[in-house]
């Protein structure tokens, strides 16, 4: 996946927003106390006025920021354009009743070069209206914004991004992203991110991006999201149509989130070093479910679920430095071919150790081991694989490194237990029943056959 300087200025570089830990709302919340609030009267702000309260709600928000108050929006709908969020701003409203409907402009909430700033208990639309300016293409667009938090709030219609971005830091916690003609939020060059507990559903391309301009160190956690009905509208082989998308982005931890109906992947890792993938639930994925690629080192993918794809795990790319990884603990079924090309449980390539896996009913190969030369240093023990074409394929390439194959039990399989592979074509007898000795790299013993 290449990144380029369109991509900085309309896909990536757009701005960032996050969010605090989610709370329920209380009564306090609602009503604050008098003098830690402004009046709205005073700056001729109406709820449900049809007109254009752009001028207001600025010079409001303002003198909340100046005046260190909290700016509290009542139940109804303001319309406004673009709104300049600046540092030290606390907006809330009602749960469910204060909207704020974009009229159109540059771009809607932005936030440039500040810190601390809090949204809460609001209704973003953007009414599918396009943005004017290219760099402020979400909804909320937050560049160098550090210390911010978005929380319990609804960002939705936007012909663009819900969130976006930039070298920011800050939380996104327990929202509503839906209805995004490209990405519901958005993270390029994040300095310590956090997308907890939301809900990102109905997007035309991807579910939530953590992207960096430069392969480095970014640490964001996404935890704890529902994420599905992802789409790929805009095309190509695996950038779009991703619940989770890793680019060059090191240290990132993608846990316990819902996954569902992706159109590409349910979390996919391009380049990103250290990458952990953990207790996911990921279901009606049309490609490969949990996919490590590229130039990575270090990749930890363990105890996930995985129900309907074409692959479930991969990790792959040797040829281009992908490398170093394990594959532990995970619950794969209902693996199938798609287009004629069979399926894939867990496929490995290099420096990886794939031990304590369950996999079942695999229309192809249930444990790919190495593809052609592309194979070193891996060991499959301990797994479980049932009613697969293939229960284990390994590559014997004469340029192929070293594998292990030991203590698996493997049932019902249509052309062999543990076989040698030529790729996509299995080789020799079944090395579950006859001696692995016809093969240099191969060490295949104790595993049981039925």
């Amino acid at each position: 996946m290449k990144l380029n300087r369109r991509d900085l200025l309309i896909g990536a570089s757009p701005l960032i927003a996050g969010a605090t830990i989610a709370a329920t709302p209380t009564k306090a919340d609602a009503k604050a106390p008098s003098d830690s609030l402004l009046n709205l009267a005073d700056f001729g702000l109406k709820p449900d006025a049809k007109l254009d309260q752009t001028k207001a709600l600025q010079a409001a928000i303002d003198k909340a920021s100046k005046q260190g108050k909290r700016l509290f929006l009542p139940g109804g709908t303001f319309v406004s354009g673009p709104l300049s969020l600046p540092s030290n701003l606390h907006l809330e409203g009602v749960a469910g009743a204060t909207k704020l409907k974009f009229a159109g402009g540059a771009g809607f909430l932005v936030g440039i070069n500040v810190q601390n700033v809090s949204l809460k208990n609001l209704e973003i639309d953007g009414t599918m209206k396009a943005f004017s300016l290219e760099e402020l293409n979400a909804l909320i667009a937050l560049d160098r914004v550090n210390n911010f938090s978005v929380q319990d709030c609804v960002v939705k219609n936007s012909a663009f991004n819900g969130f976006s971005l930039r070298q920011s830091s800050g939380q996104i916690v327990s929202c509503r992203v839906s209805n995004c003609n490209v990405t519901g939020i958005f993270a390029l060059d994040s300095k310590g991110l956090e997308v907890l507990q939301n809900h990102v559903f109905d997007c035309d391309n991807n579910g939530i991006l953590i992207w960096r301009s430069q392969k480095g160190y970014d640490g964001s956690l996404v935890a704890n999201n529902r994420i599905e009905r992802i789409a790929a509208k805009a095309g190509g082989t695996g950038q779009n149509g991703n619940g989770v998308n890793v680019f060059r982005a090191g240290s990132v931890v993608v846990s316990n989130n819902a996954i569902d109906d992706c159109t590409f992947s349910a979390v996919r890792n391009n380049g990103g070093d250290n990458m952990q993938i953990v207790n996911n639930s990921c279901t009606n994925l049309g490609e490969v479910a949990l996919y490590s690629e590229f130039k990575f080192e270090g990749a930890v993918i363990c105890n996930n679920v995985v129900d309907n794809a074409h692959v479930g795990i991969s990790i792959t790319n040797f040829n281009e430095g992908g490398r170093l990884a394990t594959a532990t603990g995970n619950l794969i079924r209902n693996i199938n071919k798609r287009k004629g090309v069979p399926g894939i449980g867990i496929a490995v390539e290099a420096d990886t150790m794939v031990t304590g896996n369950v996999i079942e009913k695999v229309d192809g190969t249930g444990i790919g081991i190495g593809w052609g030369k592309y194979m070193r240093n891996v060991t499959a023990n301990n797994n479980l694989v049932r009613s697969a074409e293939i229960g284990i394929g390994v590559s014997t390439h004469n340029e192929a490194g070293f594998g292990l194959i030991a203590t698996n039990m493997i049932t019902d399989t249509k052309q062999g237990a543990i076989r040698a592979m030529d790729k996509d074509k299995p080789l020799g007898p079944d090395l579950s029943k006859s001696s692995a000795e016809a093969f240099r790299n191969l060490a295949v013993y104790g595993n049981v056959s039925l």
